[in-house]
């Protein structure tokens, strides 16, 4: 598989992640066909990228911010290799990252691959794929673990963040692209499922490291980001059924979600999170799926959830 990858970027303003990252993409060990979508950027990424790189990157300029992904389906189609790889604007690629994140689909059964990210400063992991409980709280995995003493693995991995992750053409034609109903976040736990549901595999490349500058592309919590993320929240929670799960997923989903919005309220000091899930429920009308039992990770609790909710909400 690793003569036929085509490499993702989205990237929407923030010109100095992306001359930090195209270099990191381009020094890998395979090839790789680089594509870059620019989300109507207002900082001269599109003219930047092509006088610095165009002699080995493909640019797709779109005409206004159309979200995540969007963006990536845009890429996505422009390629034809048999492998996807998506890579956020802020994270720096390992020269191994792409060759390892294509060697689990050695095995045709594998629609999906997860890479590993760090920290800043390599000591701690950034994320190792999304693990999910029963209400569709999705969490980085390994999120904080000491580097490399942490043995990492893929039991309760349901696919990949779409900061790392590799996709099998095939599968993605399969299951269906992004969902652009979602802007921005969880749109790569959402195709994760449907990647699962239509029979695929998740594997996990270990050897897929690099470095994930965390947030840096919407800004550390901004209320945007809060606003963006409650709105794709709630269209999952209704997309997928959750409140139809039994009394004890719905009561379990309803009080996070309850403690969520109000401790935004309280910290932002306005509606946001309020806002945002309103607007992603009514979004979410008509569209129904069924969550495939195996993205679930039955060993994340009401308890290990909440822990990890508050742990998110943290400053590092």
């Amino acid at each position: 598989m690793t003569d036929a990858i085509d490499v993702v970027i989205p990237t929407w303003n923030r010109r100095d992640l992306l001359e930090r990252c195209l270099p990191t993409v381009l020094r890998q060990t395979v090839p790789v066909r680089v594509i870059v979508v620019d989300n109507g950027s207002e900082d001269d990424s599109v003219a930047v990228v092509r006088e610095r790189f165009g002699h080995a990157v493909s640019v797709i300029a779109l005409p206004e911010n159309r979200g995540f992904g969007a963006a990536v389906n845009a890429g996505v189609r422009a390629g034809d290799g048999a492998l996807v790889v998506l890579v956020n604007n802020d994270v720096e690629c390992d020269p191994g990252f792409a060759e390892a994140l294509a060697a689990p689909f050695a095995d045709p059964r594998v629609g999906m691959a997860a890479g590993l990210l760090l920290r800043p400063g390599r000591a701690a992991i950034d994320s190792y794929g999304i693990e999910v409980d029963a209400t569709l709280s999705g969490f980085d995995r390994f999120a904080g673990a000491p580097w490399p003493a942490t043995a990492v693995h893929a039991r309760g991995l349901a696919g990949p963040s779409g900061g790392a992750a590799a996709y099998r053409r095939a599968a993605l034609e399969e299951a269906g692209p992004f969902d652009e109903a979602l802007f921005a976040y969880m749109e790569d736990l959402d195709l994760a499922l449907r990647l699962r549901a239509a029979g695929w595999r998740c594997a996990g490349a270990p050897g897929a490291t690099g470095v994930h500058l965390g947030g840096a592309t919407f800004g550390r919590r901004s209320r945007w980001q809060v606003e963006v993320g409650g709105a794709s929240r709630a269209y999952l929670l209704r997309k997928w059924g959750v409140l139809d799960q039994g009394p004890r997923v719905a009561a379990w989903a309803l009080a996070m979600e309850a403690g969520v919005v109000l401790t935004e309220t309280v910290v932002g000091r306005d509606l946001a999170a309020l806002r945002g899930r309103r607007a992603g429920w009514r979004r979410a009308a008509g569209a129904r799926r069924r969550i495939p039992p195996a993205a679930i990770d039955p060993g994340l609790t009401l308890r290990t959830a909440l822990r990890r909710r508050a742990a998110t909400l943290r400053p590092r």
